[in-house]
């Protein structure tokens, strides 16, 4: 047994200082006055533990991209995203020609799998979003046009193990029925890349929609008379609603307000890209040129085309322009997520028999040490 000691622990009501975290076997075993006799002591030096965060949304980075369909990069960028804090993910697909997403489907068929070894040493997949192919062509962003299909649940049935989540546009032809079905076989249905007027969009969630992608973008504006989908999302306490936390896909003037009207519904994503943590300038992403600046990531016509956001960046950005509490703006970054695809029986929180996906950090969210299932696969810290 391991037992953190010595850091304040971020729980879903709260913080708790002057008590330990004990770890076993891959799962927590408990919160205690004072460590277990013989357990393994790691000191927290005054930090946050944190649970591990969970990623629901994100493409790729460094070159590297869960659309190419190659389970080399889908273990690197797991590796990777250890570094920033992320201990789950669902590595996210654009809307891709059917046979291409069918491999892609097949190398994180393989992840999911190969994710719970201990030679992975990195974050875990636990299955893919999907966003598209089943979206509004006149909404379709950064997604290609020419791939964008009418809703086919035949197409969908074999890979549902695999597809956690998907991105559809309510309003298109055969998207309710598709909808539906797709919901009974468990996987969880997004409604994004839309066009939805605010009663085109109830009509999704009464059919099972219950996640609204990247909120805000890729949607009608919101209108006082129209409130279109991203109203019917805010209003909604069924949906849960993604927020891209990087101060330039959404105005931070609508971080506290997110957070005030959908509470325990709001999710923390990165919506990363390829290019993402690459140099500024072009760049090739999949043959089409993408221009990085900063944390912008457009192409050259000017169209968003993605983020290169961090989950830990998006929890510090989102603290700093709400004041809110670090254990609460986690949740939105762990628990929330974790939730809002059905997995929170086993990840997103420190409580025992979860788990054991955890962080220690700094005060800020700079990420010292990350465990996934009980194994370190960041950093380096005083165990004895």
């Amino acid at each position: 047994m391991k037992c953190i000691v010595n850091g304040t622990l971020l729980l879903p009501n709260g913080e708790v200082k002057g008590r330990a975290l004990a770890f076993e076997g891959g799962r927590i075993a408990g919160i205690l006055d004072a460590p277990v006799p013989g357990a393994q002591i790691i000191d927290a030096k005054g930090g946050y533990v944190s649970p591990g965060l969970v990623d629901v949304h994100i493409h790729g980075f460094m070159g590297m991209d869960a659309s190419n369909g190659d389970l080399g990069e889908l273990r690197a960028m797991s590796r990777k995203l250890a570094r920033w804090g992320t201990t789950s993910w669902l590595p996210t697909t654009m809307t891709l020609r059917w046979p291409m997403l069918e491999k892609c489907f097949d190398a994180i068929r393989r992840a999911m799998s190969d994710s719970l070894s201990e030679e992975w040493r990195g974050a875990q997949v636990l299955g893919c979003h999907a966003e598209g192919p089943f979206i509004n062509p006149a909404k379709k962003g950064a997604q290609d046009g020419d791939a964008i299909q009418r809703p086919d649940f035949d197409r969908l049935k074999p890979w549902t193990d695999v597809v956690r989540l998907m991105t559809v546009a309510p309003e298109v032809d055969d998207a309710l029925p598709f909808i539906r079905r797709a919901a009974e076989t468990g996987v969880t249905l997004s409604m994004g890349h839309t066009a939805a007027t605010a009663n085109q969009a109830l009509a999704g969630f009464d059919a099972g929609i219950t996640h609204a992608t990247h909120t805000f973008n890729a949607m009608p504006p919101l209108n006082h008379r129209e409130p279109g989908a991203v109203g019917a999302a805010l209003s909604d306490d069924r949906v849960y609603c993604e927020l891209i936390a990087d101060t330039f896909h959404v105005s931070p003037l609508l971080y506290g307000l997110m957070a005030r009207q959908k509470g325990d519904r709001l999710v923390l994503i990165t919506d990363s890209i390829q290019v993402a943590h690459l140099p500024d300038g072009p760049h090739d992403q999949s043959g089409q040129t993408v221009i990085v600046d900063g944390i912008r990531c457009r192409f050259p016509d000017g169209t968003i085309a993605g983020s290169s956001l961090t989950m830990d960046r998006a929890v510090r950005n989102f603290r700093r322009h709400t004041g809110l509490p670090l254990w609460q703006v986690v949740n939105m970054a762990s628990l929330y997520p974790a939730r809002s695809v059905g997995a929170e029986t086993f990840k997103g929180s420190l409580e025992p028999g979860k788990d054991a996906d955890i962080l220690i950090t700094d005060g800020d969210l700079n990420v010292l040490r990350t465990w996934v299932r009980g194994e370190c696969v960041f950093g380096a810290g005083d165990e004895a």
